[in-house]
């Protein structure tokens, strides 16, 4: 926190983690005492972490299933809440990553919308070997036809890729703050 604090002194509003835990550790006193902070959930979401997510962040970029949607839109009537979302797509198609795959998407995209979720865009993380202009463009034409306002591509080895195709939200923690040391 004492890397972020300067951030937030000089009025950067907008932070990402990855994981639940982490979050609510490190930001729960901070989002009481400044309302203006907007809180990213950047990683993938188990639906046992959805009630304890709900409660600490204010945008969710990894929704990959119908059913951890319905999970998160019971909680978010649970705790009076509106989040808002990114739908992750798996636009590598690669096994080890979370994310629909494109011929799903659609499916998700009418789920979400009669459950009443607040869908802003999709997200998506390329294939780490590949070019990933390639991937980002087919998802900003995906996002454009699905009429979503926002998008959230990029990360510190990609970012410059990822305003080519005017996204909204990029993560770049690394290049700020370095590799990371603690895990949780």
């Amino acid at each position: 926190m004492e890397d972020i604090l300067p951030l937030i002194e000089f009025g950067h509003e907008h932070f990402g983690e990855n994981k639940v835990q982490e979050a609510l550790s490190k930001w729960k006193e901070i989002k009481t005492n400044k309302n203006n902070i907007k809180l990213h959930m950047i990683g993938r979401l188990q639906s046992n972490k959805v009630k304890q997510a709900v409660a600490i962040f204010d945008y969710i970029h990894s929704i990959d299933s119908i059913k951890l949607a319905q999970k998160i839109a019971e909680e978010q009537i649970k705790q009076n809440k509106k989040l808002k979302f990114f739908l992750q797509v798996n636009i590598g198609e690669e096994t080890q990553k979370s994310g629909v795959n494109l011929d799903n998407l659609n499916e998700l995209v009418n789920e979400c919308k009669n459950i009443d979720l607040d869908i802003i865009g999709l997200m998506c993380l390329p294939p780490i070997d590949k070019p990933a202009g390639n991937y980002f463009s087919i998802i900003k034409r995906k996002n454009d036809e699905l009429n979503f306002k926002e998008l959230s591509l990029g990360m510190s080895n990609d970012y410059i890729d990822a305003l080519i195709y005017k996204t909204s939200f990029i993560r770049i923690g690394t290049k700020i703050f370095g590799e990371r040391t603690k895990q949780f």
